[in-house]
């Protein structure tokens, strides 16, 4: 039985979950135009403002809550209406008129036989006997007198005063009323207000029902915006990581072709190797078995040659198939026992120079790149030539750059029956292009008055503690 998951495998679980969902929504972010984006952002915003209307982001609720019960104010009373003011007293005025002017308003009165007229006095151009049907008529007796019509008119001035101060009085009586009315209304408001607030009716609820709309979907519009110009960002952002994912990759796959190509080079170089030395090694065998019985010193000499040629190739072969390139100086330690070696199998037959200056020797070199040219030189110029030649090797800088030349008058290339089938050239310049690319070079020219000149062409870059 598999123990349970722990909390941490499980957030770990979830972490990798969601940077493989995060991942794969970058890639279609990258993958899709800006076009098709804009066109699903609108869409997205628009789904979005629909939805936020819409159940369960839009909903009715239906709840109870209290709300107080409202009295009805009373209603405040009004200022008691003043009493019109009394009408003044009456002035009676006798006078006569002038001639020639036009009748005031008022009332006619007058005074004959048949008593006291009193009458509304006719405007100017209406008939007169419009206006005689009006008036207040007083009768007197025929023989009453200017004294008995005088006190008359004393007499009924006093009954009109009378009569106003009778109505001023009552007047004043009932606006006295009046008030003590007001206040007698104004104080059983009052009281009714104060027994309101003491049994509470004011301060009373009641319960009752609503129906409330929740809207809680407007953090949707906000939520799709955010998303928009996050992925806007991831896409701007993811495509040029994945831009540099990619060249990474192929950087790697070309370094990763290019070491594997370097490994078969240096196979097929070791494999010539191995195919080159022991036949070199035989014969340099035989010719000092051959000398030791008619030569010794010379056997002697060529034992000699081979040891330092063998101490001189053995350890730096190893050291050059590590590191791909070792000092000058340490492939002339192997070459002039090489041809020390062959110079004692041809005998006058070949004849060797080394002109490398001192200050080259530190120069940085591929290996075994001297001695293939050298071994093709012997082979396939001077051996087959009857009468031999000269064999050359030379460093020098050339625009910059270290230049080492092997020359021979031997043949000429390809001219001899052994001529090869170039192959070692080519891994030359396969080499050559797997360290310094396009920097180095392979040039095979003729000689003067005969034979081949190969010079091989590297960047001038000196070793630091080479020779020690």
């Amino acid at each position: 039985m598999s123990p349970a998951p722990t909390r941490a495998d499980q957030w770990h679980a979830f972490k990798h979950g969601a940077l493989q969902a995060f991942h794969r929504y970058a890639s279609w972010l990258v993958s899709i135009s800006w076009k098709r984006f804009v066109l699903l952002a609108v869409l997205l915003i628009i789904i979005t403002a629909i939805t936020q209307s819409l159940p369960p982001f839009r909903f009715t609720v239906t709840e109870e809550v209290e709300e107080p019960i409202e009295m009805p104010e009373l209603p405040e009373l009004p200022e008691p209406a003043k009493a019109p003011a009394p009408p003044r007293e009456p002035v009676i005025r006798i006078e006569k008129p002038k001639p020639g002017a036009s009748a005031p308003e008022g009332v006619d009165i007058s005074i004959d036989e048949r008593g006291i007229r009193i009458r509304p006095r006719a405007p100017a151009g209406s008939a007169s006997g419009a206006a005689s049907d009006a008036g207040i008529t007083i009768d007197l007796p025929n023989s009453a007198t200017k004294e008995l019509v005088q006190d008359a008119i004393e007499e009924a001035r006093q009954a009109v005063k009378d009569a106003a101060d009778a109505e001023k009085e009552a007047r004043q009586d009932a606006e006295a009323a009046g008030r003590e009315a007001q206040a007698l209304a104004r104080e059983a408001i009052a009281e009714a207000r104060r027994a309101l607030r003491d049994a509470g009716i004011g301060t009373a609820t009641r319960k009752v029902k609503r129906d409330r709309v929740v809207h809680w979907g407007e953090f949707l519009t906000d939520l799709a915006l955010i998303w928009i110009i996050a992925s806007a960002i991831i896409k701007i952002t993811y495509k040029g990581r994945m831009q540099a994912e990619v060249k990474a990759a192929q950087a790697t796959e070309t370094a990763e072709a290019e070491s594997l190509k370097r490994q078969v080079v240096e196979a097929r170089m070791a494999a010539m190797q191995a195919q080159v030395e022991p036949h070199f090694l035989f014969n340099t065998l035989a010719s000092i078995d051959h000398l030791i019985e008619t030569d010794p010193p010379r056997a002697s000499q060529m034992q000699k040659n081979l040891i330092a040629l063998l101490r001189a190739s053995m350890p730096t072969m190893r050291e050059a198939n590590a590191s791909g390139v070792r000092d000058l100086g340490r492939e002339l330690a192997v070459i002039r026992p090489y041809l020390a070696i062959l110079k004692v199998r041809m005998e006058e037959r070949l004849t060797t120079q080394i002109d490398v200056p001192e200050g080259l020797q530190s120069a940085e070199f591929p290996p075994m790149m001297i001695q293939g040219l050298v071994e093709n030189a012997i082979k396939h110029g001077l051996e087959p030539k009857a009468e031999g030649g000269n064999l050359k090797v030379k460093a020098e800088i050339l625009h910059g750059k270290l230049a080492v030349s092997v020359a021979d008058t031997g043949l000429g290339f390809g001219k001899a029956a052994t001529a090869g089938t170039g192959v070692g050239l080519a891994n030359i310049r396969e080499r050559l292009q797997l360290l310094y690319g396009a920097k180095a070079q392979v040039s095979v020219t003729e000689n003067q008055p005969s034979g081949t000149v190969v010079t091989i062409t590297v960047p001038y870059k000196p070793i630091e503690g080479a020779g020690t």
